[in-house]
């Protein structure tokens, strides 16, 4: 067997996505203007925020951090899944694979992160009003951004580091369109309990603590209005919370899917599909689910484009 730190292989073959030879430039089409708006959306978010003075508040600086990392998450795995579905054999070298491996854990664990400072800063706004000013203050909103990277740089670097301790001999081929870590292990042809247990341990407290801490910050919002039962009560919780509620339910419900219900039946395939949902789908949507479902950034954006008309 190979020393623990040899690679013999110098290269991966991604098996992209599960299209007919002939849809190929069809679904190349779609998934160009998937990533395109995209960017464009979580763009327009971020320029929006910083420009209206009237969203300098806790709220929206966490969700500009949120749309950063929605662009960049999108960006780890799109344009090259765009390249490979253009090129007869889609392979990407060692080193790439994994970068790409880290940047994904990196950006998935701190929207995960930001989710649930979002979920804090509503819980403090609706539990906490004649405090929120105090409590929510700049300086603790940027210790927490700055916590969530520390936190996801952390953890990406951590499982990073302990795949190169791995070897991979003859196969080289992952059945999936991004340099996932569950894929990479499969393929090792050395010792990777160490990797499994971290996953377990580590990997369970990124996904399911933030998870519950989301949860947690609903159930006190929830029964700090039941308290004081009354229409608007209920409407200021659907008009704050909801456009966070729906982000979570797309980002969480696709993982929850697919680390917790799996299928024996294609499993490889419905890998790939809910994959698609939180890299691709989730990221798009999320834009446009903070505009719409949103009173503050429809304003925003209405007074920004008079602007623009103005001048």
């Amino acid at each position: 067997m190979p020393g623990n730190n040899q690679t013999i292989i110098s290269e991966f073959l991604l098996l992209g996505l599960p299209v007919p030879p002939e849809h190929e430039h069809l679904f190349y089409a779609l998934f160009l203007v998937m990533y395109l708006t995209t960017i464009l959306g979580n763009f327009i978010i971020i320029v929006v925020i910083h420009l209206d003075s009237h969203l300098h508040t806790p709220m929206y600086f966490f969700l500009s951090n949120l749309s950063f990392s929605d662009l960049c998450f999108s960006s780890v795995t799109m344009p090259k899944l765009l390249l490979n579905m253009q090129s007869q054999i889609p392979s990407i070298p060692y080193a790439s694979c994994l970068a790409q491996m880290y940047f994904f854990l990196f950006f998935a664990d701190l929207e995960s992160f930001l989710l649930v400072a979002m979920a804090y800063d509503r819980y403090i706004a609706i539990c906490f009003p004649l405090h929120y000013t105090s409590i929510m203050s700049p300086k603790l909103c940027v210790s927490l951004v700055l916590l969530s990277w520390l936190l996801t740089m952390s953890h990406a670097m951590l499982h990073t580091l302990l795949l190169t301790r791995l070897s991979f001999c003859e196969n080289n081929v992952i059945p999936h369109f991004f340099c996932d870590l569950s894929a990479l292990l499969k393929l090792a042809c050395s010792d990777i309990h160490i990797n499994e247990l971290m996953v377990l341990i580590i990997g369970g407290l990124v996904v399911i603590l933030p998870f519950l801490l989301i949860i947690v910050s609903y159930a006190r919002i929830i029964s700090s209005i039941l308290k004081v039962p009354s229409t608007r009560g209920i409407h200021k919780v659907f008009s704050t919370c909801g456009s966070h509620l729906s982000v979570v339910s797309l980002f969480y419900g696709t993982i929850i899917g697919l680390y917790l219900c799996p299928s024996v039946n294609n499993s490889t395939l419905k890998e790939t599909v809910i994959s698609m949902m939180y890299t691709v789908v989730t990221p798009m949507l999320n834009p446009f689910i903070y505009s719409l479902r949103n009173r503050d950034m429809k304003g925003a954006l209405k007074r920004l484009f008079q602007k623009k008309t103005i001048f």
